[in-house]
């Protein structure tokens, strides 16, 4: 190591360079505006100690303090007068000839313009994130010339031995001995207002705000503590100034021809404003891109020269209250349509960070073009699942389904509102075929092999899941866990994840053709009709929970059995951290208590829709002959395709079970417990490995997480950049739409997507969750946010459903068609509109929900 080290020398640590120096070295090299200079590194520090035989007179004074004769100062460690004898060593002898031409040298090279200098301490025991040791070692300002700036240097590395810092490390527990110090050079900025910065309230406790302390002259006199700053409290969101406190600034540091002295504020700007609101927020800008280089709060000396900023010093915030809460938020930098529809059905909470980890896993393998121009296919907007629909209305109109893409959109996500399209992203044809093509060659071809293997692999995944949870539970030691992971769990994880791909790409485009031709002979009411019969017996997923619990209570079959098929389908089945059905001892008792309560079961329900449906049929060959061979095909064509779909889906189901119970044991043989639920599944990884390094950041993730589960959920639809906690602070916020280029407000109207027709007209229940759910009484309309497989035992309860979020395929649509209950899916406000009392009809053909009569009292259990 040499003598000296250029400001933003990738070696200037906190061993070569000290605390100070090592983070303007960071600083520097992040390109933040720091001013020019050089380190006198520890090297030299211990080059002049140990040549002129200060080191082992230091050791002598030492040892001499502490003997029991001597008189010692309790707080310092040493005797009486032991710091100042050493510091006196420092101006004794002439430096090392190589150090002063290293120096020297550094110094020339800075140039004629830059020949004042500040020169600061910068010991290796200091600005740590546990201890600042902030005034501990001495600055000196104003240096000019050679042989000013050598002196410097020595006074510098006698502060190491003030009376101050013998008793900072004393009460630290740092042994003197264990310490060494380097200088920081720099260009001496002259600075007409200075002050601190902190990236977060050191004293109020706020999190969302960054607090500016400014000051006339240079800023020593506000580190000093001298004058009385102004302080702008700036929003961390929004960059404004919400609070200012003009102070009567009395002093200032100025530069003099003998470094520097305090000076009285001239009278005009005693009481003006040292920052205009413009340059506080510019500052905290500045604040802000240091806090993300670090990933933690700084406290951040500053200094105006022309106008102009320039950071002096980056600490850690040792007082700070609380971790910053992380930011999940894919919706930013981006004009982009976004839906939760469909995703949000599968997973419905806000997602904790080792579920999304999982997630973007499994859409990683599926998806083709799962990032475009930069921007994903699928994001984590307030921890919200989302899907980018300006990427796949792209990659569609590259390949010239743009038309086809519309209508199966609307199956799959729904109605846009009226008005509204979806922004492409600037890509031109060429340019995606060059970026996709081959992918999308290379994953039909996997789609065609899976798909031949299908049937086997719905056949054997039970029992290998099973398997699998066993062993997972069975792994005694951190090593035994990780090998088991990488041999046979993300394997299996990763086949479940093709399988569905293959399962969802069986039949084509069947389902849009289907519908379409259905609806162009029969209209929509017998288009629902003629495209259900698929839960009979069992034979789709979606109705699995609530037809096999009514075999359970005709005695028809056993707990066992049922727990085996169904326990691992619930509402939260893909969200890690929460339990799944089986995991809750009474979760069967709960269901067959509430299914005593139902007048009407499924299968009733099934056989009335059967005879209905035959009768569209029959409607259809009267009219169509000649069409009814060939439709009938493509129906059961389709409908064993559905099947497939969520069979391999209610598998993909029961893998995220394999993967709680990964989690779970990882934290068990590591003896993290439940943190590790807030990491990615390579941080937990790392920390089976012996890696502790990734939990530091546990409780910003936290913080994160319970900060965006306090929201309410989400719009639906979301244009543009959107900032959750913001939205949710407008009383005036939309429910259903969020865009950021039209503000134009919601209507009282509710309206959605009709999903299952029929009219009904009876008494609301607006539930928020599926536990609510218990509170249903027969023969109410169902109102929430969204359904999926959890929610199918409430089914046969309820007189119709209307939705916040949904579209024709979503499992509020399904199984409502099945059941023959009317439906009204992604209307956006439902929830927002109706009250639990009131008196609605809901139009499943139109799509159409009306209040007839607003409730005057909430209705509860008879």
């Amino acid at each position: 190591m040499g003598f000296v080290l250029p400001l933003d020398a990738v070696t200037a640590t906190l061993e070569t360079a000290g605390g100070k120096g090592a983070a303007l070295s960071e600083l520097a090299r992040a390109g933040l505006p720091v001013p020019g200079g050089f380190h006198v590194t520890t090297a030299a520090y211990q080059e002049f100690v140990t040549s002129t035989g200060v080191a082992d007179r230091i050791r002598a004074e030492l040892a001499a303090a502490s003997r029991p004769d001597a008189d010692a100062d309790t707080s310092t460690g040493t005797g009486a007068g032991a710091g100042a004898r050493i510091r006196a060593l420092f101006e004794e002898g002439p430096l090392p000839c190589a150090l002063e031409q290293a120096i020297s040298k550094a110094y020339a090279e800075l140039g004629d313009g830059a020949r004042t200098v500040a020169v600061r301490s910068s010991a290796t025991a200091e600005d740590l994130p546990d201890l600042s040791f902030a005034g501990q070692q001495d600055t000196y300002l104003n240096i000019a010339g050679e042989s000013a700036l050598l002196a410097a240097v020595r006074r510098c590395w006698a502060s190491l031995w003030t009376d101050r810092a013998l008793v900072y490390r004393a009460r630290a527990g740092i042994a003197h001995e264990d310490v060494s110090l380097a200088v920081v050079v720099q260009e001496l900025v002259a600075a007409d207002a200075a002050g601190v910065m902190f990236t977060v309230d050191p004293l109020g406790g706020h999190t969302d705000r960054l607090v500016v302390n400014a000051a006339w002259g240079l800023g020593e006199a506000v580190v000093s503590g001298l004058v009385t700053p102004d302080t702008l409290v700036v929003d961390r969101a929004r960059l404004v100034v919400v609070e200012e406190r003009i102070a009567a600034k009395e002093v200032m540091t100025v530069p003099t021809a003998d470094g520097t002295e305090e000076q009285p504020v001239p009278s005009d700007l005693r009481e003006a404003p040292v920052l205009t609101t413009a340059e506080a927020g510019e500052l905290a800008r500045l604040g802000l891109a240091i806090e993300e280089l670090y990933g933690e709060p700084r406290d951040i000396e500053w200094a105006r020269e022309a106008g102009s900023f320039r950071i002096l010093q980056a600490r850690p915030v040792t007082t700070a209250p609380a971790p910053r809460p992380e930011v999940w938020n894919d919706s930013t930098g981006t004009d982009s349509l976004w839906t939760s529809a469909n995703l949000g059905e599968a997973v419905p909470d806000v997602m904790t960070p080792v579920t999304w980890s999982f997630v973007k896993a499994f859409m990683g393998d599926v998806m083709v073009g799962a990032s475009l121009e930069g921007r994903p296919m699928y994001g984590n907007i307030g921890g919200r699942f989302y899907m980018n629909l300006s990427v796949t209305a792209t990659l569609a109109a590259a390949f010239g389904q743009g038309r086809k893409f519309a209508r199966a959109n609307e199956l799959v996500f729904g109605r846009l509102p009226e008005g509204m399209t979806i922004p492409l992203l600037p890509a031109s044809r060429l340019r995606v075929w060059r970026d996709t093509i081959g992918e999308a060659f290379a994953v039909m071809s996997r789609i065609r092999a899976n798909g031949k293997q299908l049937p086997a692999f719905l056949e054997e995944a039970p029992a290998r899941c099973e398997e699998l949870r066993a062993r997972v539970t069975a792994a005694a030691t951190t090593g035994e866990l990780s090998a088991l992971w990488e041999s046979e769990v993300a394997p299996y994880f990763r086949r479940c994840c093709h399988m569905l791909q293959a399962a969802t790409r069986q039949g084509g485009d069947s389902l849009v053709k289907v519908r379409g031709t259905l609806e162009s002979l029969v209209g929509e009411g017998d288009a629902d009709l003629m495209t259900t019969g698929l839960g009979d017996e069992g034979q789709l997923a979606s109705m699995g929970p609530l037809l096999g619990l009514e075999r359970l209570a005709r005695g028809e079959t056993d707990r066992d059995t049922y727990t085996r098929t169904y326990g691992h389908r619930g509402p939260h089945e893909f969200e890690v951290s929460l339990p799944r059905p089986a995991e809750d001892a009474q979760w069967i008792d709960r269901q067959l208590a509430a299914l005593g309560t139902v007048e009407e079961d499924a299968s009733l329900r099934l056989a009335r829709q059967t005879t209905a449906r035959a009768a569209a049929w029959d409607r259809l060959t009267a009219a169509h002959p000649r069409r009814v061979a060939g439709i009938r095909a493509a129906v059961d064509t389709w409908a064993a395709s559905a099947r497939l779909r969520e069979a391999a889906r209610t598998e993909v189901a029961r893998v995220f079970w394999l993967l709680r119970t990964f989690v779970l044991r990882a934290g068990e043989v590591s003896g993290v417990g439940e943190d590790l639920f807030f990491l990615s599944r390579e941080e937990i990884l790392a920390v089976l490995g012996g890696d502790r390094t990734p939990l530091a950041g546990v409780q910003a993730r936290r913080a994160a997480y319970d900060a965006y589960r306090a929201l309410p959920t989400y719009p639906t639809l979301i244009r543009g950049e959107f900032a959750p906690a913001t939205w949710a602070a407008d009383p005036n916020r939309r429910a259903d739409l969020f865009d950021a280029q039209d503000t134009t407000p919601a209507t009282d109207t509710v309206a959605g997507s009709p999903a299952s027709g029929g009219v009904v007209e009876g008494i609301a229940r607006v539930v928020a969750d599926v536990e609510e759910g218990e509170a249903i009484q027969p023969g109410e309309v169902l109102v929430t946010t969204v359904t999926n497989i959890g929610w199918t035992p409430l089914f046969t309860r309820i007189s119709a459903i209307v939705t916040d979020v949904g579209a024709n395929l979503s499992h509020a649509s399904i199984v409502a068609r099945e059941l023959g209950i009317p439906a009204v899916v992604g209307c956006g406000n439902a929830t927002t509109r109706i009250r639990t009392g009131d008196r609605i009809r809901v139009d499943g053909g139109r799509g159409t929900v009306d209040v007839l009569e607003p409730a005057t009292s909430l209705p509860g259990p008879a």
